[in-house]
């Protein structure tokens, strides 16, 4: 039998799922895997032109195909659990059990099991085959060849574990995956996502996790073992603070409301008010208090000069004149709605000019 060395070309489509969609065999010896980006959809057999960048999975990707086999082996051989699909990642990779009831004892069992592997250094390697007649092709796990297939079959082995058909660059033995960890299981309906990490994505991804909480222990002030609890100490004091900020600002609706009315004179039915840690349902609460038909109301909320909303309260004639103008000074957007015209404003700092035109139409 002939071993060879083979590029894997992927192809990656609008979801950004990868697939394996060809095979290049290699005239060199290397240890390099190839991206190939398509743009537009292609039929059978036609003739894809690209370019071959080994620059992204050198290595990298050789060490997470060979880990994805290693990792799916187990869990067949452990548990039964058979590998849908997979997906290698720019940072993580995952492969697709039919199964969703999956135990914890169960993942790091398989976890245990494939760095047992590692450690003891476990050859793999292809073997070419020259034709699909080839009785030990029955030992291979695959999901079959296409029904026009002609020529050679590739397998590649995990010494005393499996044989499965692949076109993909591996590992000469496990031990240059350094080691994996699974990370989670996220589980669908029927099915179940194992995701990992092989080689240096485990030393990466340690070394992201103590940045992390050497950044939260000088921020927390305490050590990772703390963090849980005391995060939990912070969101029910933000729960309880945001909940009385709510009840003080309908308050202050309320007195906004009283105190326009005690000062408002028989010439003055126009009410321009912002509150810049207002929101929407101060502005309602204002309106509903005030509840006098012959006033008008233009409110604001937010930031004085960007970003914020709006609610113009009148009459129907009122808001059919004023509204659109409201909203197009503002640089927003707004809809008509139970007597009151509201929406987002992008230019806040145009408050002025729409107080100074309502000024000049109800007071003069």
């Amino acid at each position: 039998m002939r071993k060879k060395n083979y590029f894997i070309v992927y192809v990656k489509n609008m979801r950004k799922k990868t697939f394996c969609c060809a095979i290049l065999r290699c005239a060199v010896e290397t240890q390099f895997c190839a991206n190939l980006r398509v743009l537009a959809p292609f039929a059978r057999k036609m003739a894809l032109k690209g370019t071959l960048d080994g620059s992204h999975t050198i290595f990298d990707e050789l060490l997470c195909f060979s880990g994805q086999h290693l990792v799916t082996a187990v869990a067949d051989a452990m548990y039964g659990f058979k590998t849908m699909s997979w997906n290698l990642g720019e940072t993580e990779s995952f492969i697709e059990l039919n199964t969703s009831n999956i135990t914890q004892d169960q993942i790091d069992n398989i976890e245990r099991v494939v760095n047992e592997k590692i450690r003891d250094a476990v050859p793999m390697y292809p073997t070419l085959y020259d034709s699909i007649d080839d009785p030990k092709l029955k030992e291979a796990r695959t999901r079959g060849l296409p029904d026009d297939h002609v020529g050679p079959v590739r397998v590649v082995t995990i010494e005393g574990m499996e044989n499965n058909m692949c076109c993909g660059t591996h590992v000469s033995n496990l031990s240059h995956l350094q080691a994996v960890k699974l990370l989670v299981c996220e589980k669908g309906k029927g099915k179940c996502y194992l995701i990992f990490l092989v080689g240096d994505r485990v030393l990466n991804y340690a070394q992201k996790c103590y940045n992390n909480n050497k950044a939260l222990t000088e921020r927390l002030k305490t050590g990772p073992d703390n963090f849980a609890e005391l995060i939990d100490k912070l969101q029910k004091t933000s729960k309880s603070t945001q909940k009385n900020a709510v009840t003080l600002l309908r308050d202050l609706a309320v007195l906004e409301a009283e105190k326009f009315k005690q000062k408002k004179s028989p010439d003055n039915h126009l009410l321009c008010l912002h509150r810049k840690e207002g929101d929407v349902e101060f502005m309602n609460i204002l309106v509903n208090e005030v509840n006098d038909q012959t006033v008008t109301l233009f409110l604001t909320v937010g930031d004085e000069k960007t970003t914020g909303m709006f609610m113009f309260a009148a009459d129907e004639a009122t808001i059919t004149k004023f509204g659109p103008k409201i909203a197009e000074l503002l640089e927003g957007k707004g809809f008509s709605r139970y007597g009151r015209y509201q929406g987002k404003a992008n230019k806040m700092a145009n408050r002025s000019k729409v107080e100074n035109i309502l000024r000049g139409h109800f007071i003069g």
